[in-house]
């Protein structure tokens, strides 16, 4: 009998197997890919953000990045692991010689190669098409915290749907959640102009604080918090809250 393959040597693998899972699904580049694309292109070329918020594109940028963001870990690989629970994929995973962490690694890593080829394009269509460059005290490194951090918390919160509901309410809850933050976490339309009931909902949404870091750490436009830390505490919130309940309630079967 052959000795099973290191563990990062399978981490990898299963990285790699997911990319592929996702380039096939025409759905998942859809809401991965072209979505964020779209948002950007469309209302970068319309009056809806605000004179006060600078050029569009420099408003809208992160937003679109941070949205890419959101449909990788809470959609794309959401509603696949819920449907792979349910196929009982997973439960043969998890029989398999490698730690379980091991698995939910390599979706996580396969998430952040998506999310690259995501930041590439909108990047590239932005300066290339919109005209688009970051401030003179954008931050690399804020801006790469940042992603890793937006990572963390909408990988737990799509795998916490994944490993508590049935594939179908995970499929119309996040679909649901996605619209949400879409329209109430300041992507594409600032906070302060929602209506006065809404706001203190969105001030407090992973999406609002992934969006206003991305802004910060792009210099790009004014963030509706107006502090890097305020948002990095929020954001760290919910990306600790979220995994502490994943790992609590998280089914293999």
């Amino acid at each position: 009998m052959s000795r099973p393959a290191p563990v990062l040597r399978s981490v990898g693998a299963l990285a790699a197997h997911e990319l592929r899972l996702t380039a096939r699904r025409g759905e998942n580049v859809l809401v991965t890919i072209v979505i964020p694309i779209a948002v950007l292109l469309f209302f970068a070329g319309t009056s809806v953000i605000p004179n006060a918020a600078g050029r569009p594109v420099d408003f809208l940028l992160p937003g679109a990045i941070a949205l890419g963001i959101i449909a990788s870990g809470l959609v794309n690989l959401g509603i696949a692991t819920a449907y792979e629970r349910s196929y009982g994929v997973l439960k043969r995973l998890g029989g398999a010689p490698l730690p379980r962490w091991a698995l939910l690694a390599a979706k996580g890593i396969s998430v952040l190669v998506l999310e690259l080829v995501q930041i590439v394009a909108l990047i590239t269509i932005g300066v290339v098409i919109l005209g688009w460059a970051p401030g003179s005290g954008w931050s690399p490194l804020l801006f790469g915290l940042t992603v890793l951090l937006g990572t963390a918390t909408f990988v737990s919160l799509g795998l916490l749907l994944a490993g508590t509901l049935r594939a179908e309410a995970t499929l119309a809850l996040a679909n649901g959640l996605f619209l949400g933050f879409l329209m109430l976490g300041g992507i594409v339309l600032p906070i302060d102009h929602l209506p006065d009931l809404l706001r203190p909902i969105a001030w407090i949404l992973p999406a609002t604080a992934l969006t206003d870091l991305l802004r910060i750490s792009l210099a790009s436009a004014a963030p509706a918090s107006g502090s890097a830390g305020t948002s990095v505490a929020i954001l760290a919130a919910w990306a600790i809250g979220a995994a502490a309940l994943t790992v609590r309630t998280f089914r293999w079967e």
